[in-house]
């Protein structure tokens, strides 16, 4: 549903509280009160069959009594009527309800659904606070205050946070678009607020408290949309509750629910905080205007002390003080006392008057290395806090903004009016240096979390089919057989068809076989027990390793049956494995895996591995379908990461191979959902290159309907069409087209551009042509016509609605490739995908003087009306 009705929540003419009531203290009053006393401009018709009147407004008795049908409800009823109520509501035309009662089971909550989808109702609730959109003058809550308007929307799952939110951020100065308490989410939920809220352009910001997410796919997509707009703020409840699975592997143990939640938000686009002051100074920061593109933060105070914290601060949140060049240090030693601290933070000493602070930021506002500055201040008896502060902004201003800065006056009482004059001046001030610190990294995490945004895996150098289909012959044998799991041969199989590099484990039903192959092998070698129900073998003796010559192993063998079978009598035993020995001493011991989470899907683990794993927690986890970026990403968030860069006598560790190795457990995840946890530790790796040691991989069937949160490059669009005398490929666009847009529209002419987007662009800004090739093949489709010196010569662009019914479609051609029929076959390939979709209907809207584009449309089946404007013609067609 997403957005559809929306309109009636948001921007009512009518609204009915059924359910007030006058009894003090009542949820009916407290809702009588805020519905009638808010300011709304249309009528708010009370509903109680026992009252004529309700705060000496006219009470109905029933739905069926109310003058005129009200576009939206308020219904705070016991539970048990609401389905009736929803039904009797949805029969008169009402298009939404908030549903404040409580006491919803699910099978009541089926009820409430299977009352409101016959009319297309929405229905926020039920067990709710209910919902706020204070330029509306509509307070359709019990919430004790209304707040005051302004750019900012909260969503939460939680009434209790809602309150506590409106409470904290009233004397703070903030104002909101609008304030959602989803309470049980029945209907209306996270996506769908985040559909309607992205496009909403009274919201500046979006700030949510999450607990939980049931569509995780719809989340992602919206999320994605919204955070490419605007940013978005996120809390999530639970960090500490969510607790390690009890592992069939070290990658289960380790990808708790939360830190899954943590990759989620952060492929989003989203800034995930800890609370709510970190909720509200996270978004002030943001919405201050001010971006930075790195973790290089430039420090200026008055105190050496405020210096170091701020210095402490920023390390332990990962990022760097910056260090100022010797020729500005030559600079600044010429404006500041022989005492001043110039290499950073630089200390210009407590009695420093404004003209010093002036003259500091005027060299380090010019010199390039720092991302942003940060400037302190510490009260002292010798000068004047607040004519600080007014230095700082006319260096500020007289900078023009070149470089981010942001403040931290320490102290309240002679620190209070420089925050008035830095707010008032839109220069972002903290009170802490721990604060200003966090700030930002806010905006520093939130730059990167825009990049990855940019990030649609492509997936290129997909492995050899032949191989993937004897992997999946390997999966569906085992499942078939009855087993959850895979021997390690079999593991290796599964590893070695995606090009991950494995050590060769041969398996044997006797100690002598397992000798036998020891003597062949003619090296050390490792010995491990073949038993399903042994998942951590060397806790119960199953592995030996360094044995060397055919008795070892064959005494060894008959050595560990009999410790197994002692220690786990019920285990059963198939037999042996055997491994040579790896002898590469300045290797990394890594841990990488996989595990198809309930939420989100198939989810990718990297870390430090070896035997203490869980003890050092050293992990990164990224959702899969992953490329080399996102892949790198996940290596640079650990702190394995630093190892691998290379120390004392060790080289710096084949990254490219490791990034492989995510990437193919990446494409593993999707292509092979049956497999439901997968590790490898360790997994070595070194210059030479990686090897995965040892692996594991549990099996499952996955439910219906199994779907990733993002979706992969769609490969199965790829098709080759004749063109003339050419063969092009049509394909769906990627993030690395980028390029490719550029130069088509710079190849085409200024008619066809102008055509094209309506205004008088000649050039393609590179920021847009990321947008346009970043797509999340999700709601959106574009394919592009690909000749074979690798330009591009067309686009054919879908964009369904929220509702997956409707899409807009769009089309350009290169000029030099106009009339040899490349539109209609690009038209065509969209059209069938947009059936095999079940979209119901696709439009554009085309100018009048595109006589091609609209003879085109009208021999594809389009019928054409008035557009949105006089200049415009609407093309539609229906399709089946």
């Amino acid at each position: 549903m997403t957005t559809r009705n929306l309109d009636a929540l948001f921007e009512p003419r009518s609204i009915a509280l059924i359910g007030a009531s006058d009894r003090l203290g009542s949820v009916g009053a407290v809702l009588a009160r805020n519905l009638l006393e808010g300011g709304f401009a249309g009528p708010v018709m009370a509903v109680n069959p026992r009252a004529s009147s309700i705060r000496s407004t006219l009470a109905y008795p029933s739905v069926a009594a109310l003058p005129i049908t009200p576009d939206l409800a308020v219904i705070a009823t016991p539970a048990a009527t609401v389905p009736g109520i929803v039904s009797e509501l949805g029969q008169r035309g009402c298009r939404a309800a908030v549903v404040i009662s409580a006491g919803f089971d699910a099978a009541a909550r089926r009820d409430l659904l299977a009352a409101a989808r016959p009319h297309m109702m929405r229905i926020v609730g039920p067990n709710g606070l209910g919902f706020i959109s204070p330029r509306r003058g509509l307070n359709a809550s019990f919430a004790q205050l209304t707040p005051a308007p302004g750019g900012i929307a909260l969503v939460s799952q939680s009434g209790a946070i809602v309150t506590a939110a409106l409470d904290w951020a009233a004397p703070r100065g903030f104002g909101f678009s609008h304030v959602v308490s989803l309470g049980d989410s029945a209907d209306v939920d996270f996506g769908d607020m985040l559909d309607y809220l992205a496009l909403d352009p009274q919201t500046r910001a979006i700030l949510l408290y999450v607990e939980s997410i049931a569509d995780a796919c719809k989340f992602m997509t919206a999320g994605r949309i919204a955070s490419r707009n605007k940013p978005v703020v996120v809390i999530k409840a639970g960090r500490g509750a969510a607790g390690a699975r009890a592992a069939f592997s070290h990658t289960g143990a380790l990808a708790g629910s939360d830190a899954v939640y943590d990759a989620a938000f952060r492929r989003a686009g989203m800034l995930r905080v800890e609370g709510l002051r970190e909720l509200f100074d996270a978004v002030t920061v943001l919405t201050s205007g001010i971006s930075v593109a790195g973790d290089n933060l430039g420090i200026l105070t008055n105190g050496g002390g405020a210096g170091v914290m701020a210095a402490d601060a920023l390390e332990a949140r990962g990022g760097r003080v910056a260090i100022v060049p010797e020729a500005a240090r030559g600079s600044l030693s010429k404006v500041l006392p022989p005492q001043a601290a110039l290499a950073g933070p630089v200390d210009i000493i407590g009695d420093a008057q404004p003209d010093r602070y002036r003259a500091a930021m005027e060299v380090l506002l010019a010199e390039p290395g720092a991302d942003a500055l940060l400037v302190l201040n510490c009260p002292t008896a010798v000068a004047s806090s607040e004519a600080a502060a007014r230095a700082v902004i006319e260096a500020t201003a007289a900078a023009g903004r070149s470089r981010p800065v942001l403040t931290c006056w320490l102290g309240e009482v002679s620190a209070a009016p420089a925050r008035r004059a830095f707010a008032t001046a839109g220069i972002p001030t903290l009170e802490t240096p721990e604060e200003a610190v966090r700030a930002f990294m806010h905006l520093a995490d939130h730059y990167r979390g825009q990049q990855l945004l940019l990030q649609a895996p492509a997936l290129p150098g997909l492995p050899d089919r032949t191989a993937v289909d004897a992997a999946r012959a390997t999966v569906a044998a085992a499942l078939l057989a009855g087993r959850d799991q895979l021997t390690l041969p079999e593991c290796g199989a599964v590893l070695a068809a995606y090009g991950v590099p494995t050590l060769a484990a041969r398996a044997f039903d006797t100690p002598e076989a397992a000798g036998a192959e020891a003597e062949t092998l003619a090296c050390p070698v490792a010995l491990k027990i073949l038993s399903p129900d042994l998942t951590h073998k060397s806790d119960v003796g199953g592995v030996m390793l360094g044995l060397s010559g055919g008795e070892a192993v064959t005494a060894a063998a008959r050595r560990m049956l009999r410790d197994v079978s002692a220690a786990r009598p019920s285990a059963r035993i198939d037999g042996f494995l055997v491994q040579a020995m790896v002898s590469r001493p300045k290797t990394e011991e890594l841990i990488a895996g996989v595990i198809q989470d309930a939420t989100f899907g198939p989810t990718v683990l990297f870390g430090r591995g070896g035997v203490s794993v869980e003890i050092e927690g050293d992990r990164s986890i990224g959702l899969a379908p992953l490329d080399d970026v996102l892949a790198e990403d996940m290596i640079a968030r650990t702190r394995v990461a630093r190892r691998l860069a290379g120390y004392r006598d060790r080289l710096p560790a084949d990254r490219p191979a490791i990034r492989k190795v995510l990437v193919a457990l990446s494409q593993i995840a999707l292509d092979l959902p049956e497999i439901a946890e997968l590790d490898i530790n360790p997994l070595l790796a070194d210059s030479e290159g990686v090897l995965a040691v040892d692996a594991r991989i549990r099996l499952r069937r996955p439910a219906d309907g199994y779907r990733p949160a993002i979706r992969p490059y769609p490969t199965g669009l790829e098709t080759w069409i004749v063109v003339g005398p050419s063969t092009v490929c049509v394909r769906p666009i990627r993030p690395q087209d980028a390029p490719g847009l550029i130069t088509m529209i710079d190849h085409s002419s200024a008619e066809d551009v102008h055509l094209r987007f309506r205004s008088g662009l000649r050039h393609l800004p590179p920021s847009w042509a990321e947008r346009l090739a970043h797509i999340d093949y999700d709601r959106e489709m574009a394919l592009v016509a690909e000749l074979p010196d690798g330009s591009l010569a067309g686009v054919a662009r879908l964009a369904a609605d929220p509702e997956g019914e409707t899409a807009e479609i769009a089309l350009m051609v290169r000029s030099d490739w106009s009339g040899r029929g490349l539109g209609a076959k690009l038209l065509t390939a969209l059209l069938d995908h947009a059936k095999a979709r079940g979209l119901k209907e696709v439009w554009g809207d085309v100018a009048r003087e595109n006589a091609a584009m609209l003879g085109l449309a009208e021999t594809q089946g389009f019928t054409l009306g008035q557009g949105s404007d006089p200049s415009r013609r609407r093309i539609v067609r229906q399709l089946s």
